[in-house]
């Protein structure tokens, strides 16, 4: 019998020395991409004929900043582009709606993005939705 498997104890010991920085280093790796993490989201609502985007942050803390919200709108009635922009400030643990559109889903595809600037961290979100 090895003799690491007669001492259980020194077992034990030796696998804690060699796991607990490894298991620090993977929280602080978690801990990162957590941080840089997509902080924004375009919901898509249908309904009636009509589809609602919202264009989303989430925070898990108090945080504000700038958005630009641009909805490019093509099909059989011809095309549109809408702007949407401002300053915004999001409460922890709440999603804070930036901006929202309504427009006719019937034939029409909509390309949706929203650009997000957090001090000197941008985040950009793209939906795309079809026509029927």
């Amino acid at each position: 019998m090895p003799n690491c498997v007669k001492h259980p104890r020194r077992l034990l010991a030796i696998l804690a020395l060699v796991l607990l920085p490894v298991g620090a280093i993977a929280a602080m790796t978690t801990a990162n991409q957590s941080d840089e993490t997509q902080l924004c989201e375009i919901k898509v609502t249908p309904g009636a004929g009509m589809v609602r985007l919202d264009a989303l942050v989430h925070a898990d803390k108090h945080v504000g900043g700038t958005y630009t919200f641009h909805v490019d709108k093509s099909g059989d009635g011809g095309s549109s582009t809408i702007n949407q922009s401002g300053d915004f400030d999001a409460t922890a643990g709440h999603a804070a709606i930036l901006g929202s559109v309504s427009l006719d889903s019937k034939g029409n595809e909509y390309k949706a993005t929203l650009d997000v600037v957090i001090g000197d961290k941008s985040f950009s979100c793209t939906k795309q939705i079809g026509g029927d």
